[in-house]
């Protein structure tokens, strides 16, 4: 069984951010970019990824997949989707 607790982590630590920003927070300047900027940024990671897919080894796809999953979240958390629904769709998917 996989250990999915940073998972967690991380979602406690954007929520966090989204409750009570902090000075410096990249979580926060993504935040603060908007929903236009939140798009850019998930775009320019989801290229990143499939540059990745296409060219470069393992190691460099797996460091932009958890980019993408990371700005993912960013972007449900902004819109106040919370992952736990993402999962949920997964679980009734796999049924």
């Amino acid at each position: 069984m996989m250990d999915l607790k940073i998972i967690e982590e991380l979602l406690e630590t954007i929520r966090n951010r989204k409750q009570f920003p902090k000075e410096g927070s990249y979580t926060n300047k993504l935040f603060n970019k908007g929903e236009n900027g939140l798009v850019k940024k998930l775009g320019e990671e989801n290229a990143e990824l499939i540059k990745a897919f296409l060219v470069e080894n393992d190691e460099r796809m797996a460091s932009e997949a958890a980019d993408y999953l990371y700005h993912i979240i960013v972007a449900l958390e902004y819109r106040g989707v919370p992952f736990e629904d993402v999962l949920n769709i997964l679980r009734q998917r796999h049924a």
